[in-house]
């Protein structure tokens, strides 16, 4: 290396994660959007913040053999892992689950209905929805990223991107249309 420039081959070859100030720039930098990602794909049923932090766990404990180039896509696919685990312990618990009676509100009970029912047939809407028209919807519609965040995010071009929040838009506007969404 001649000079004080290194090119990003170069400086991959002599950061290391298992260096405190690399692992907390990493963190910084990613652990806000990994924790957006998982919520928008599965929800918050399923605990995105912890799982959020086991993954940086396991960059943590797998330091030495990752550089900081591939730390992002490590992290995603451990994620992405720990939650498809999780939907499978859920379907276990959910078999011995015992249903609790709601708590009361003082909302009118007509108002209780209808909220209910919209976000009932929302969450209908959404399930019937790809994974790839949700997550891209969810990450720009409830997180406001944009179209081009959203491409880095999932690999993919800001046309695609474009078109699965255009699309999962039509059939949610289609489908709720009786609840009169602009």
């Amino acid at each position: 290396m001649s000079g004080t420039y290194c090119t990003s081959l170069e400086r991959d070859l002599y950061e290391n994660i298992c260096e405190e100030k690399v692992f907390s720039g990493l963190y910084e930098r990613l652990a806000n959007d990994l924790h957006n990602f998982l919520y928008y794909k599965f929800g918050e049923n399923l605990n995105p913040k912890d799982k959020t932090q086991e993954a940086f766990i396991k960059l943590w404990e797998n330091c030495k053999k990752i550089t900081p180039a591939k730390a992002k896509s490590f992290l995603y696919t451990v994620a992405n892992n720990l939650m498809l685990n999780e939907v499978k312990h859920q379907k276990v618990v959910l078999r011995y689950q015992h249903i609790k009676p709601k708590e009361f509100s003082p909302e009118s009970p007509e108002y209780i209905m209808e909220k209910e029912e919209y976000f009932q047939k929302y969450q209908e809407v959404l399930s019937t929805l790809t994974e790839e028209q949700r997550t891209a919807f969810l990450l720009n519609k409830a997180e406001g990223k944009k179209h081009q965040e959203i491409a880095d995010i999932l690999g993919v071009t800001r046309k695609v991107v474009e078109y699965r929040i255009y699309s999962a838009f039509n059939i949610l506007k289609s489908e709720l249309s009786e609840f009169n969404i602009k």
